[in-house]
């Protein structure tokens, strides 16, 4: 007997919770970005996905627009309305990463200037917080591949990576849960920022910014989970590592 999909109420809560943090930090201007949120349930071995129906902002939506998704497919399986094309990516990450079970997407304003600027497609840290927080290399898809199309690519970084970003269209966090997506999202973003205003305020000094070294960042990486989740049992910690 198919075990009913009962609608989560406490996700539902949750979903709007973090679509209004997302919206109040200017991530959202129109009805692009969202949010998903994997649910576990009996009859689908990826579990279901959460997330908002096209055609409405994450700034204006309510509970009654989300709409509940299969992972391998793009079947409605709670809710009426169809997805937008973006929830493919989503889907396609959480198919192929079962340690993630959110991801958040939205168009940056300082991330898309900077690499519409011209400025190289790689990451350079001024602090310790990307690499601690994002515990894994950003990747950058080029501007002219379209991962939300066609997900047939994603496999090959997937795992490599927690935060994507797609050169002049946006990004994407990863997380165990929503919370995590959020703070990864957050952190790159104001990286980002940092490192604009490092590069204007050098240009006026005459100076260069003094960049982490990538043998740094590479120790930093290591021991993410210990900096950032100094409290989850050492065997989890020391798992998570060797992956």
């Amino acid at each position: 007997m198919p075990t009913p999909i009962v609608f989560d109420a406490e996700i539902g809560r949750q979903f709007i919770k973090y679509a209004r943090l997302v919206a109040g930090r200017g991530y959202v201007h129109n009805t692009l970005g969202n949010i998903v949120i994997r649910a576990p349930h009996p009859d689908y071995p990826h579990g279901i996905a959460y997330t908002k129906h096209a055609e409405v902002s994450l700034e204006e939506m309510e509970v009654g627009n989300i709409v509940i998704t299969d992972v391998p497919t793009s079947r409605i399986v709670w809710g009426q309305r169809m997805t937008s094309v973006g929830h493919n990516l989503s889907r396609e990450i959480l198919r192929l990463r079962p340690d993630i079970n959110a991801t958040i997407h939205v168009h940056d304003d300082a991330t898309i200037a900077l690499l519409g600027s011209g400025a190289p497609h790689d990451f350079k840290v001024l602090s310790l917080d990307p690499p601690f927080v994002l515990g894994k290399p950003v990747h950058y898809v080029p501007a002219h591949v379209d991962v939300e199309a066609d997900v047939s690519s994603v496999d090959g970084f997937i795992r490599d990576t927690n935060l994507v970003v797609l050169v002049g269209h946006g990004l994407t966090a990863l997380g165990r849960n929503v919370s995590e997506a959020y703070h990864r999202l957050n952190t790159f973003t104001a990286e980002v920022r940092r490192c604009l205003l490092a590069e204007q305020v050098a240009a006026l000094k005459g100076t260069t910014p003094t960049w982490r070294a990538q043998h740094e960042i590479e120790e930093m990486y290591r021991f993410a989970e210990r900096i950032i989740y100094p409290t989850r049992p050492d065997h989890v910690m020391d798992e998570e590592a060797a992956e």
